[in-house]
């Protein structure tokens, strides 16, 4: 039968169980759905009631543009190398471990292209943390140590042609022309997604985005990948 979004909800809900914290993972491709999905299941778990659950991306852990400079990773802005990864699975573990305290983690400014310290505030009554990004199935290091820090991972999984066009398109959103939307997509973008579908079976779920029948009408992308 096919996937629906209730499907998704009554998962995510099993994941807590009354107990401890706990922390579900959305990976994918650059531009396959991972902030839409997780942006749809925060916004519809939490209701209208007291929010229990919370969304820190791991956007938040981009290398600013200082340092990818000084590393000489300037052009290689948004693979594994260019991200804190273990400051990441430092945070995730802190989640996990602290709901008496609340716990500020970095955003990422899509418009400036740069992390934002202390834009997301996980409250002590959250009870499930959703956090997005393309690598959190990596087996290289230091990324194996955010996946040990997450309950479960769905993967993302969207139609390739699709996926690139809605990926240029944001490009173009964010103040890149077309052609230079298309040549960052194809040098940059495209390799990493490449490695991340390669991690597509390590997964717990496969989650075909486009087929989701989803609360709010059709499948339509979120500004951030």
């Amino acid at each position: 039968m096919p996937l629906t979004f209730a499907d998704l909800l009554a998962r995510a809900r099993t994941l807590t169980r009354g107990g401890p914290r706990a922390i579900l993972g959305v990976a994918g491709s650059p531009g396959a759905g991972k902030t839409t999905l997780a942006e749809h299941l925060v916004r519809e778990l939490n209701g209208t009631g007291e929010p229990w659950v919370a969304h820190v991306p791991m956007d938040g852990f981009h290398l600013a543009d200082v340092q990818l400079e000084r590393l000489g990773l300037r052009d290689r802005k948004g693979a594994p190398e260019t991200f804190d990864a273990a400051g990441y699975a430092a945070l995730l573990g802190r989640l996990r471990e602290d709901s008496q305290d609340v716990v500020y983690a970095p955003g990422f400014e899509r418009v400036l292209e740069q992390p934002i310290a202390g834009a997301v505030a996980v409250e002590p009554t959250a009870r499930l943390v959703v956090t997005e990004g393309n690598y959190l199935l990596l087996e290289t290091e230091p990324w194996p140590r955010v996946r040990r820090e997450l309950d479960e991972v769905w993967f993302c999984e969207l139609d390739e042609q699709e996926r690139l066009r809605r990926l240029i398109a944001r490009h173009e959103e964010f103040g890149k022309g077309h052609e230079e939307a298309v040549a960052w997509v194809m040098r940059s973008d495209q390799p990493n997604a490449e490695l991340v579908a390669a991690s597509r079976d390590r997964a717990d779920l496969v989650v075909p985005i486009a087929s989701v029948s989803w609360p709010y009408g059709p499948y339509e992308p979120s500004g951030t990948p």
